[in-house]
């Protein structure tokens, strides 16, 4: 992979009250929390920023926090998007924090280039659904959503992406994310089940 031109933004600052209040980024799968699966699918990117709380920084990881704190992923993406300024990149990833799967999803976008008359490539599940959190965006493209939507606080990923142009691309499964205990022991179980 050429991740030299490449940078990801990985938003991590959710309040996970579908989990109880227990940080997500620290749940473990396969002994690794869940965070780290996602920085090991992206650590040839540079730079990588992370929106959310000090705690999910990590060597070669930037972090910055949305405000207020807990404002959504579109208020996330409005904090991320700067920290790229100068930064030379022309693409970046776009991730969750709760992708187990998430070397197997960007190696399966990292092959499909972005289209001349796309601003990204987003995985969709078997539903046909846009993962917007699972998708490697023009820089320029992320900027102008943003710029279109002064405040963000509370905002949905659909409001900040409306009128961008998006290439689907059906993930297999990859972008599987766990927002649910009861995801997540699902994840757990069918993991084991593979490797009895």
């Amino acid at each position: 992979m050429t991740g030299r031109a490449t940078a990801a933004l990985v938003l991590a600052g959710g309040r996970s009250s579908r989990l109880g209040g227990i940080e997500k980024a620290g749940v473990e799968i396969d002994g690794v929390a869940l965070l780290d699966h996602v920085y090991a699918a992206v650590r040839w990117c540079a730079p990588i920023i992370a929106v959310g709380p000090d705690s999910i920084g990590r060597p070669g990881v930037r972090v910055v926090r949305e405000h207020p704190a807990f404002g959504g992923p579109a208020a996330a993406v409005a904090a991320g998007i700067p920290a790229l300024d100068g930064s030379g990149v022309t693409e970046t990833w776009l991730l969750a924090c709760d992708l187990p799967r998430a070397t197997e999803l960007v190696a399966r976008l990292a092959a499909v280039p972005i289209p001349d008359d796309a601003d990204g490539v987003v995985a969709t599940d078997d539903g046909g659904r846009m993962q917007w959190l699972a998708g490697r965006y023009r820089v320029s493209a992320l900027q102008g959503a943003v710029a279109r939507h002064p405040d963000l606080t509370g905002s949905s990923m659909r409001k900040l992406f409306e009128g961008l142009r998006l290439h689907p691309v059906d993930d297999r499964g990859a972008a599987h994310d766990l927002d649910t205990w009861a995801a997540i022991e699902q994840y757990r179980s069918t993991r084991k089940d593979d490797h009895a």
